[in-house]
């Protein structure tokens, strides 16, 4: 009996352990140190843009106008900044649909990842191509990773793709579906695995 009871209070001591000393999350790319997060958003509709949960849709083909579904993070100002999300383009009848952006505030979008129909990935400020394969019904993992004054960094399945120097001040991180300038949907865009971690 006095065993039983030992080993209960071993498996006790065991389960408490498990609860306070959870292990340290550990982010998906750029070394260690970090510190998972959850900030708070909001959702965005405008035009033809519609949300459900985690799907993303513009259910229209117009060329103009503020057509937009998306999802809007908390502002942050320091330290450096991990967002990791996958996304899976289930239809695709338009084309230039940005998927994620790095958002200076107030000034606008600093740094916007865009898909045009055929599955190129452009950084839509300079056109740079970061990655190639996005077509419909394939999941694509992004990590951007951004110090404010310094750097930011876009990952495509874990491949470090885009580097780009950073101005200090305010930002925020918006994913979804948004109608570049140049392009026009219909389209429909499903994402999951959000993380936000910070160092």
């Amino acid at each position: 009996m006095p065993r039983k009871r030992a080993l209960a209070g071993i498996a006790s001591l065991c389960a408490l352990l498990s609860t306070v000393f959870v292990p340290a999350a550990t982010a998906q790319v750029d070394g260690g140190g970090w510190t998972s997060y959850s900030p708070s958003f909001t959702e965005q509709e405008r035009g033809c843009g519609q949300i459900s949960n985690l799907t993303f849709t513009l259910t229209c083909s117009t060329g103009s106008g503020d057509q937009r579904a998306e999802r809007r993070y908390a502002t942050y100002t320091g330290g450096t900044r991990q967002f990791e999300g996958s996304f899976r383009i289930s239809s695709l009848g338009g084309t230039r649909i940005s998927l994620k952006q790095t958002f200076q505030d107030p000034s606008g979008p600093f740094f916007m990842l865009a898909v045009e129909r055929g599955g190129r990935l452009y950084a839509v400020h300079g056109g740079d191509t970061v990655a190639t394969g996005a077509t419909v019904g394939t999941t694509v993992r992004v990590n951007t990773v951004h110090q404010p004054g310094n750097n930011h960094k876009t990952y495509v399945n874990g491949s470090l793709k885009h580097t780009v120097s950073s101005p200090g001040g305010s930002f925020y991180d918006k994913f979804g579906a948004y109608r570049t300038n140049s392009g026009a949907g219909p389209a429909t865009v499903v994402w999951s695995g959000i993380k936000f971690w910070r160092r």
